[in-house]
C-alpha cells in the first residue's frame, strides 16, 4: 500500500522598506554625511537574510495555525474519530505480527482515508498468514497453535481472524491425530489402519498444497 501525503502550500509575503533621503541641495561634506546617515539606517545583507528567515518561520507557523483553525466543529470531530481508528487499526495488525512468528507472510498493509485536515489515516489493514499443512504431525501441531495465536492476538479479533483461528485449530487437531496414528502403527498395523481411516473421515486426506489467508482489522 502506498501512502500519499499532501502538504499545504505555504504563502509567504516578504515586505521590504524603501528608504529615501533628499539630496537635491546637498554638496560635499553634506553628501558624505547624508550617505553615512543612510547607511546607518539600512540593514546589512546578513541582517536582511536573518530578518527574512525569521519572517518566513513566523508566516509558516501562522499558516499551519490558520489551517487548523479553519476546520469546523464537525470536521474536528471527524479528525478525532479518524485518529482513533488509525491507532486501533495499527495496534490490531501489530498484534498479529508480534504473535505470528513463522506464519506471517506479509504486511501489515493498510488502506487509507483522507481527513478534512488533509492528512491520511489508516482505516483498514491486513496481514498474510500461512495456513498450509506440514509433512510431519509435530510440525502441524506447532504451526496450528501459532496460527491460532496470531489470529487471536488482537484484543478485538475480526470475523476473518476467527475463521483463520479455526483453520489453525483444525491443523493442530489433525497433527495430533496423525501423531497418535503413527504411535499406534508402531505397535499394531491393523489398529493403525483403522485409526488412519477414522482420521481421514474426520479431516480428509493429508494436505500438502500450500495455502494462506489474510487477517483483517
Amino acid at each position: 500500500m502506498f501512502v500519499r501525503i499532501f502538504m499545504a502550500d505555504l504563502g509567504i509575503s516578504l515586505q521590504s522598506s524603501l528608504y529615501s533621503v533628499g539630496i537635491s541641495q546637498a554638496k560635499g561634506v553634506d553628501l558624505v554625511m547624508a550617505r553615512d546617515q543612510l547607511n546607518g539606517t539600512l540593514p546589512t545583507p546578513d541582517q536582511e537574510t536573518a530578518t527574512n528567515r525569521d519572517q518566513t518561520q513566523r508566516t509558516t507557523a501562522a499558516t499551519a495555525t490558520d489551517k487548523k483553525g479553519q476546520l469546523t466543529t464537525a470536521e474536528q470531530r471527524e479528525v478525532a474519530v479518524l485518529q482513533a481508528i488509525d491507532s486501533a487499526v495499527r495496534a490490531h495488525e501489530q498484534a498479529h505480527i508480534a504473535a505470528g512468528r513463522g506464519v506471517v507472510t506479509s504486511g501489515p498493509n493498510y488502506t487509507y482515508t483522507y481527513g478534512p485536515d488533509g492528512k491520511s489515516y489508516a482505516t483498514g489493514g491486513e496481514v498474510g498468514i500461512d495456513t498450509s499443512a506440514e509433512k510431519k504431525p509435530e510440525a502441524n501441531i506447532d504451526k496450528g497453535a501459532r496460527i491460532q495465536a496470531a489470529a487471536l492476538a488482537p484484543k478485538d479479533p475480526s470475523p476473518q481472524d476467527y475463521r483463520v483461528a479455526s483453520i489453525g485449530s483444525q491443523l493442530e487437531a489433525r497433527g495430533r491425530a496423525d501423531l497418535a496414528r503413527e504411535r499406534i502403527e508402531a505397535t499394531s498395523p491393523a489398529a493403525a489402519a483403522e485409526t488412519t481411516r477414522q482420521v481421514e473421515l474426520a479431516y480428509g486426506p493429508p494436505r500438502e498444497e500450500s495455502g494462506g489467508f489474510n487477517l483483517f482489522a
